[in-house]
């Protein structure tokens, strides 16, 4: 009976072409060599998850040798797909490309349960201070800044140098022709902005100042609910701490 069967599937008599081929499992002609929609979603999604830097729709496209377009409607179509309230995680454009990381709604809870694996690592508040002001007030020199806040801050500028945070931006045609400073793309990475447009206003940064201040110590007595009168001190600096978010 087996043997029967196995003769009548190699004997094409009597039986159609296709079935034969479909009982020796020989496909009637190769797979397409293009990549499936629903794979080449998984691999750009993918793809944004594992690198640290935001890739751009066409820096994506060439790498996988798929049109850009067809690129860009997959990442519009996986952004639209993370908006949704059952995940926590989101697909957004930042310092020209995409990048996936948490949703803002969930940084709180996300916060306190970091804070309960290691200690978290800050700038100091002269860092934020002075880096504030650099983004507030780009390209800035670095008598300027010691101006507003008052204070030298040579260590400062080279640890946030160091940190990638800003960058010089060449030389002020002033007497002296003093550095200039900028932020970098990095900035814009670690704190999730598309492009410097989105920086909070002074006031939206008075009110994230109040909030990060009570981070900082509990003991600390509540903040006025207006800034100090200034003094020599002149726009950003009552403003500047709240970076620490």
């Amino acid at each position: 009976m087996e043997n029967s069967e196995v003769q009548s599937a190699l004997d094409p008599e009597g039986q159609t072409e296709e079935s034969v081929s479909e009982q020796l499992l020989i496909p009637d002609q190769p797979a397409p060599a293009d990549t499936s929609e629903v794979q080449l979603k998984a691999i750009v999604e993918a793809v944004v998850y594992i690198t640290d830097e935001p890739l751009s729709a066409g820096q994506i496209a060439a790498a996988l040798q798929q049109p850009v377009d067809r690129v860009a409607r997959i990442l519009e179509d996986l952004a639209a797909e993370y908006s949704k309230p059952e995940h926590g995680l989101t697909i957004r454009e930042i310092a020209g490309g995409y990048k996936i990381s948490t949703k803002a709604e969930h940084h709180e809870a996300i916060r306190a349960f970091v804070k309960n694996l290691n200690p978290p690592l800050k700038l100091s508040l002269a860092a934020l201070e002075t880096l504030s002001l650099i983004a507030y007030k780009q390209p800035i020199t670095a008598p300027e800044i010691m101006e507003i806040r008052g204070v030298q801050g040579a260590g400062v500028l080279k640890t946030l140098l160091d940190r990638k945070l800003i960058a010089t931006s060449g030389r002020k045609q002033v007497l002296g022709k003093p550095i200039l400073y900028k932020t970098t793309k990095e900035f814009l990475v670690q704190f999730g902005l598309k492009d410097l447009t989105e920086l909070p206003t002074l006031k939206e940064f008075e009110e994230l100042g109040r909030l990060s201040l009570g981070e900082f110590s509990d003991e600390a007595p509540p903040v006025q609910s207006e800034p100090v009168a200034p003094t020599e001190t002149q726009t950003e600096p009552p403003t500047e701490e709240p970076s620490a978010t």
